[in-house]
């Protein structure tokens, strides 16, 4: 979509920050009003739920995430993960489960926003041909939209911006053609009428949870902000609101013009539009859908990839499309997603059906960020301490209030997003632990201590060599320790021997091409430290790599270039390589509880999802031996043993002697 100063508020910001930021919660107008009305258009109701849509527009969109919430980034970016990396170090270990609850109910948002934004804005063709089934289209819409990830979405991303502007222009066109007619919806800025329509309205508490439905994009406003920039997240925030706003007011009009009905198979947006424009809003509202859900895949993406570098998550693989590091693709998750997405239609054929299933998710995702956010200005401004707390608990409230509204459509449907959720929150939360409890174990040895075995073992003439040069990847980023395990592999098996020892250890820099190394000396023409950095599209041919570095310093004088062994040296121009990949295990002495078991037996299921350790580092695997290496996690088993001392030459004496008499 170009390059621009995220920092900076332009134009082609401007245009950029409305097809990233505003696809989700610009589509909303499309199924809000139904789920509100639900085909009753009394006045009561319909201006009640047209103030708690503005309001809840002004408090939580705009207050929280325009006003609060972009001020809490962490190096430009935000989303939750980045309240996560700001707090972690404050010794709150309790802050991981609000975390992961928030990126399981992202998750489950990624199954149900393409599924619904889709199907309400395809649905709006029968109205013109009401017999046509439109699942099928849909279904195919989000084949190709997934299909597509993997090439990237670069050309066609320089569209998103203006096709997003014409939607937001066609919004307020739509709603100005309407509040004319019945001005008198102005009113509903007044609180009071949200106010009565959950106080006196029978049900009115419940239709909190469509009124929801408003701001379920809100969460992008802050997640985004590394992609986009404060500035022109907020100016263009200020555009767009007040186009939706306009929206809502011409759809609140309609519905109290005297008599109105909805016609069969159409909706409140739908029948606002003038029948010659019909078929051009249908299109339009169909690509604000696309881009709505590309941004929402994107942003699962960005989310995924986040969880794996912090930890939280397994390596899977990931794609660069284009030169720009945050364009990802990840094929795991792209897959997972489409999947889910299809499940949902055909679990709930129609977005009037999935309306329960919405919000629930991002309600949830609201509550932990307000916890977070709140935390951490808390403990940035200290003074302001009873000001953030009071500010705080009315947002809780409020998105409490909601939680508790979309918590009572669970027969409906909520019960599939509560059951994602919880799914993808017991599995993110097992996974944690298991690291945890692999991390409690030492994980380096200072190098001070390995280099006179590696002397040691290079003297011993009773041992025979393993190869000419042994490789071990390592996650180690300093040549002053290695990997415990890897310390493990060395000497406590077999001793291994060889001629040189090399320790690599890859880094991913920010730009997209270009590879360059550091070597440092462990000792001389024996043991050497790697660095290898590589831009973030670049291959990672590990060995070539390593055997180009081996010809370099060979023609410095610093290695001689021989194979170790006598009756290939000087007949093979190339001397032998072996990888050693390790995969830890718990030994079999720990003594495991019922649940450290579960954490473990979750975290092997999770990890055979991602890529191997020889994938990871890029490793052909023809020069490739693995070895599982055992772990300490947990007590061992401990059990007292009683030595029984015999004298046995008494013994023996005895038996003879018994032996002697029998014969005689």
């Amino acid at each position: 979509m170009g390059s621009f100063n995220a920092k900076k508020l332009s134009a082609g910001g401007f245009l950029i920050t409305i097809g990233i930021v505003f696809g989700d919660i610009g589509t909303s107008p499309l199924y809000v009003f139904d789920a509100i009305t639900k085909g009753v258009f009394n006045e009561d109701l319909v201006l009640g739920g047209l103030s708690a849509v503005i309001w809840t527009l002004i408090l939580l969109a705009t207050t929280k995430y325009i006003y609060f919430a972009l001020n809490a980034d962490n190096k430009g970016e935000g989303g939750i993960f980045s309240l996560y990396a700001l707090l972690k170090n404050k010794n709150l270990r309790w802050i991981i489960i609000p975390t992961l609850i928030g990126c399981a109910t992202l998750l489950a948002d990624g199954f149900i926003t393409p599924a619904i934004s889709i199907s309400s804005a395809v649905e709006g063709i029968n109205a013109i041909y009401p017999n046509l089934p439109t699942i099928p289209i849909v279904s195919g819409i989000i084949i190709a939209l997934f299909l597509i990830q993997q090439f990237g979405t670069a050309s066609i991303g320089k569209v998103f911006g203006p096709i997003m502007l014409l939607w937001f222009g066609l919004l307020a066109y739509l709603g100005l053609l309407h509040i004319s007619d019945n001005p008198s919806v102005l009113k509903a800025f007044n609180p009071y009428y949200a106010y009565n329509l959950i106080v006196n309205v029978k049900g009115g508490f419940w239709v909190l949870g469509a009124v929801f439905l408003c701001t379920t994009g809100a969460e992008a406003l802050y997640s985004d902000l590394g992609h986009c920039g404060k500035k022109n997240i907020r100016f263009s925030w200020g555009v767009m609101s007040t186009m939706l706003v306009i929206n809502y007011l011409g759809q609140a009009a309609m519905c109290l013009t005297p008599g109105f009905k909805l016609a069969p198979n159409t909706t409140v947006f739908y029948t606002m539009v003038p029948d010659q424009i019909l078929p051009a809003a249908i299109a339009i509202a169909t690509a604000a859908t696309i881009i709505a859900s590309q941004a929402l895949i994107t942003g699962v993406f960005t989310l995924m990839n986040e969880a794996i570098k912090l930890n939280l998550w397994t390596n899977l693989k990931v794609k660069y499309p284009t030169d720009h590091l945050g364009h990802i693709y990840i094929p795991f998750i792209n897959w997972f997603l489409m999947f889910g997405c299809l499940l949902v239609i055909a679990v709930f054929q129609t977005a009037k059906h999935m309306e329960a299933t919405y919000g629930l998710a991002i309600t949830i995702d609201m509550v932990m960020t307000s916890i977070l956010l709140s935390l951490h200005l808390i403990l940035k401004r200290p003074k302001f301490k009873l000001f953030y707390i009071g500010i705080f608990v009315v947002f809780l409230f409020l998105e409490g209030c909601f939680l508790m509204s979309n918590l009572g459509k669970i027969s409906e449907g909520a019960w599939f997003t509560l059951l994602l959720a919880t799914t993808f929150f017991i599995l993110l939360y097992l996974y944690y632990r298991a690291r945890k409890l692999r991390k409690s174990i030492t994980e380096y040895v200072p190098m001070n201590e390995v280099t006179p075995l590696i002397k040691s073992v290079l003297a011993d003439d009773n041992l025979n060599y393993e190869a000419t040069h042994i490789v071990y990847p390592t996650r180690s980023d300093s040549p002053q320790k290695i990997d415990s395990t890897v310390f493990y592999s060395l000497f406590r098996k077999k001793p291994k021997k060889a001629k040189v020892i090399w320790f690599i250890h890859i880094n991913i820099e920010s730009e997209p091409w270009g590879i360059h190394y550091s070597v440092n000396e462990i000792i001389e023409k024996h043991c050497y430290y790697v660095t290898l950095n590589f831009g973030f599209k670049e291959e990672h041919r590990i060995e070539a790599l390593l055997r180009k570095i081996h010809h370099k310093m060979v023609e410095k004088g610093e290695l001689d270039g021989e194979s170790v062994f006598e009756s290939v040296k000087d007949k093979i121009d190339e001397p032998d390589y072996k990888f050693i990949v390790l995969n830890s295990r718990v030994a079999t002495d720990n003594l495991l509880s019922t649940f450290q078991s579960i954490f473990v037996k979750v975290y092997r299921s999770i990890k055979s999802t991602g890529l191997t350790a020889a994938e990871d580092y890029g490793l052909d695997k023809t020069n490739v031996k693995v070895e599982y290496v055992p772990i300490s996690v947990s007590k061992k088993y401990t059990h007292e043993m009683i030595e029984d001392t015999e004298d046995y030459s008494t013994k023996i004496d005895k038996t003879i002697s018994n032996l002697t008499s029998k014969r005689r």
